[in-house]
């Protein structure tokens, strides 16, 4: 009968590259919807930015286009830090790093899930920076908004790709945050730079379709860096 039952017993079997992605990005959501902690901290970094950006610098409607489209970008950019930040203390706490690591699965899965757990905290950030610009700037968002969904869902996974895969370098520092910033905000400059030029553009009058060029870099810079971190995420965790 011991054999019998011992042999009837399931095998366990490691979870498949997509399964992966998929529980790492349920455990970030689960643990966020439970504390709360990324995006209120980071959610609130960026609606002071606006605001103060919009009271020291917002001087009229002859440049509220180049002001916002700077303060956008600036608030999304220190958020995508400070959720950063936030996100692998977790990892770090009580060795999860570690037991992610041993788990048999794959490290490409692992930044794949981690950088769309971002990804939707970046999401919703925006979702509450941009409208909240648009009181501030005077901005009309029904002229310009679909542009600026466009312009988000093609510069959000490159920051994304860059700050999971340079902020998995910084877990084993000591000096974790410094130098978190002092890497990731270079490697973020290509994205946000672009995205803050393409923004200056359509809230100077520009239509979508006179966007494509920027669109095309934030593309390549998506898929550049999407690839880097699917390829060297698991050799930057090792020791």
């Amino acid at each position: 009968m011991s054999r019998q039952a011992s042999s009837a017993r399931p095998t366990r079997r490691a979870p498949s590259w997509l399964g992966t992605v998929a529980l790492v990005v349920k455990k970030d959501l689960t643990i966020e919807l439970r504390s709360g902690e990324v995006l209120v901290t980071s959610g609130f970094f960026g609606v002071l930015v606006v605001i103060l950006g919009s009271l020291a610098f917002y001087i009229g409607a002859e440049t509220r286009g180049q002001v916002a489209a700077g303060v956008i970008w600036l608030a999304v950019a220190f958020a995508a830090v400070l959720a950063l930040g936030r996100l692998w203390h977790r990892e770090r706490d009580e060795s999860a790093l570690e037991g992610l690591l041993v788990a048999p699965v794959s490290r490409s899965a692992l930044f794949a899930g981690k950088a769309l757990g971002l990804l939707a905290f970046l999401t919703i950030i925006e979702a509450v920076v941009v409208p909240l610009s648009a009181l501030f700037f005077s901005l009309d968002l029904l002229q310009s908004g679909l542009g600026l969904v466009a312009i988000a869902a093609l510069a959000t996974p490159g920051i994304a790709a860059v700050g999971t895969l340079f902020g998995a370098m910084t877990t084993r520092t000591s000096a974790r945050d410094l130098v978190l910033a002092i890497v990731i905000f270079p490697l973020l400059s290509p994205t946000v730079l672009t995205a803050v030029v393409a923004t200056r553009e359509l809230l100077g009058g520009a239509t979508v379709g006179e966007l494509g060029d920027y669109f095309r870099i934030l593309g390549v810079f998506d898929v550049t860096f999407t690839a880097a971190g699917l390829a060297l995420f698991g050799t930057l965790l090792e020791d």
